[in-house]
Parts: C-alpha cells; structure tokens; sequence
C-alpha cells in the first residue's frame, strides 16, 4: 500500500477509513450505501439509482472480470466512489475490454481498496446510512468529517433531474422474435406501445419490455400528464431512479393525471411515486435495500422471489388502504412493502428490480403481468 496513493473514506460521525487509492484522483461525496451482491459490479456503477452516493462492496474481490461496453445500464458510472476489500490486479473474461480502475478513471469515479468493508458495512448497518467524502487529495481527518457534515441529506433530495434524458426518446421498437412467447404480448403479431417515464432508467428495462412485446418511448420526468396522453400509449411505466420520491412532485402529479386513463407499472422509486400519486406516504430506511439477494415473498401464493433491490426509500404499510391500494408482496428480511396493486385500476407497481441486472430472474413474470393488463385494461 506504501507504493500506491493513499485515499480516504470519512464518515459525518467522524469513522475514517484509510486504503489505497485506485481509479480517478480527487474527491467525491455522498450517501455512503452498502451493497451485497457478489457480481455486476459494472451495472450497479452505471445503475442512475446511485447517484449521489458511493458504493460500498460487501464481497471482497471485485474487478475479476473487467469491464466491457455491453453490460453498461447507463452510458457512464453514475455513483459518486466505489469501496472495495481487494481490487483484482488481473481480469479475465472473453467479453473483457479493459480493466475496472481504468475505466472508473475514464469517468471521474474515485475509488479505495484495502479497506475493512466488513467493519464499514456493520458500521452502517447500527449507524444507518452516513454521508461521506472519499478523498485522494486531502488527507486531513477534520477536514473530512467537516466536509462530509455539511454534504445535503438524502431526505428532501430530487436527483431525478440529474439523471433524466432532457427529449422524449425515439420508439425502442420490438425486433422480430424477441417476445418471451411467439408472440408473449402482441396480438397478430402487433407491438403495445409503452410510454415509460425516465426518472433514471436502467436499460435493461427497456430489453425486457420489448422482449415482452412493447415498443417503448421514453419521456423526461417533467414531461406532463396531457403530453404523455398526447403520445397515444397502450400503457404507462414508471422507472427506477435515485433521491427522494417525496421531492420528485412533477412525476407524482403526472400520474394523478394518468393512473385512470391506462394500465401502469412502477419499479423502485415508480414503485414509490405510485404510492404517493394515490396517497399514501414514504420514509427512508435505516441503510436501504441494495443487492442481488434480496427475499420477498409474494402474497398471492407465498411464493418467495430471490431479488435484486437498490432502494433507501420505502412506502408506508399503514397509508395503503386509505389510498385504495393493497399489499401484494413484502420483503422477508425486514417486512417492508415491496409490491402493490390498486383495488380497481389496472395499476400494480414491485419496488425492487424484476429486470434484474445484475440479479435473478425469478420476478420477470410481472413483464407478463404487464402484458395481460396491456390486453384487458381500458384506456379512457
């Protein structure tokens, strides 16, 4: 370690951590997260959800299989730092085409290793989630820790506007023979048209919607309830994306608008936008929900789902039933809510990651069950 540049991780109750240093030189800030799954590195940096936080590996060697240009969720890294154990000196892989530390580098990303990351993550895990500062240029622990105290809370955060595209996308068409089924959604061989509203959406979403069956048209996030019906959809999807659901208010009144007029589906922060938009209230979890092996159980038939989740806000349990919505899977580690329906409405929204990336693929189901919604929900 004496060879390579020092960096510091240091926490707003004063916890500092002293590693080496690897991609960019310089210093990043931000919520420090943990994250528990033990690949996909490359998808959760460039996961838009991240932003405003660094990213702290429960496993302890990351960087094995390098980086490539096809398994990117968004054109770049979106966290702020990433915290490893050990970073992999070699990579290998026949779809590599370079090494993590470089790639970070590319972006701006700074990076430390040699950290205790299981001390990190117990710390977080008594402590909650802590704002932090990731340096490689200024070593002073006061400093830091004043640094890391006056970062912006998470709560009362819209960072949707950070990540959402500025223009409505060109369809995203269905390629022929892609559907699940032949064909899984469309009828004589015809594609449903999906609006999705990017509030930081991770591309992966899109493959599976069109492998559904829909061509999909993405939207900013303050695109209004009246453009969006202008755009003549099938159905309404609502992303992933990062902050607090709460700020995100242009999202929230668009849905008021829209929920009655076609069948909708939500993941993640759409999940909680959801729940806002019909009336019932988020809080931020103690350290959130992030990695690829997560239990939920869905209610229907006690199923359990193992699922991939990035998430520090969560629904109120208590709020559902006045806002006419009904609690449809719960997560087993925490009993927090994890999926929804409305009572009336074609409207059912999972707040963890049915896409998937990285993750198991036990929730691709509910692309299905937006389909069948899609066939027998009313547009008005």
């Amino acid at each position: 370690m004496s060879e390579r540049k020092c960096a510091k991780l240091v926490l707003e109750d004063g916890a500092v951590f002293t590693g080496a240093a690897f991609g960019a030189d310089g210093e990043r800030a931000g919520e420090v997260v943990f994250n528990t799954a033990m690949t996909g590195y490359q998808e959760i940096l460039t996961d838009p959800s991240y932003k405003g936080q660094i990213i702290c590996m429960t496993y302890p060697l990351i960087g094995n299989y390098g980086v490539n240009e096809e398994d990117l969720e968004s054109p770049a890294p979106q966290a702020e730092g990433f915290v490893v154990r050990e970073l992999s000196r070699l990579h290998s892989n026949f779809r590599s085409t370079g090494d993590l530390s470089s790639y970070l580098a590319r972006y701006g990303v700074v990076g430390i290793e040699g950290i205790d990351t299981r001390m990190l993550t117990k710390h977080l895990r008594v402590a909650g989630a802590l704002r932090g500062v990731l340096s490689t240029a200024d070593m002073d622990d006061a400093s830091l820790v004043q640094k890391a105290r006056a970062i912006p809370s998470m709560e009362g955060a819209n960072l949707v506007t950070a990540v959402t595209r500025k223009e409505p996308s060109q369809r995203f068409k269905v390629e022929k023979g892609a559907f699940f089924h032949d064909p899984f959604g469309a009828e004589n061989g015809k594609a449903y048209h999906v609006v999705a509203i990017d509030c930081g959406m991770k591309a992966n979403i899109v493959r599976l919607l069109n492998c559904a069956g829909c061509d999909v048209t993405a939207v900013p996030a303050d695109l209004s309830a009246g453009d969006i019906l202008k755009l003549n959809a099938d159905g309404l999807f609502i992303s992933n994306g990062p902050g607090d659901p709460a700020a995100v208010k242009s999202v929230i009144e668009a849905l008021r608008g829209l929920v009655e007029r076609m069948p909708v589906f939500g993941i993640c922060l759409g999940h909680q936008l959801l729940g806002l938009a019909f009336g019932a209230r988020t809080f931020k979890l103690k350290f959130g929900h992030h990695g690829a092996n997560h239990p939920v159980m869905r209610l229907s038939d006690r199923r359990v789902e193992i699922t991939s989740q990035n998430h520090g806000f969560a629904v109120d349990p208590d709020t559902l039933e006045a806002a006419g919505l009904e609690l449809t899977h719960v997560n087993l580690n925490d009993k927090t809510v994890e999926g929804f329906r409305h009572k009336t409405l074609p409207v059912f929204a999972v707040q963890y990651h049915p896409e998937a990336s990285p993750g198991p693929h036990d929730s691709n189901y509910l692309f299905g069950q937006f389909i069948e919604a899609l066939k027998t929900g009313k547009k008005k």
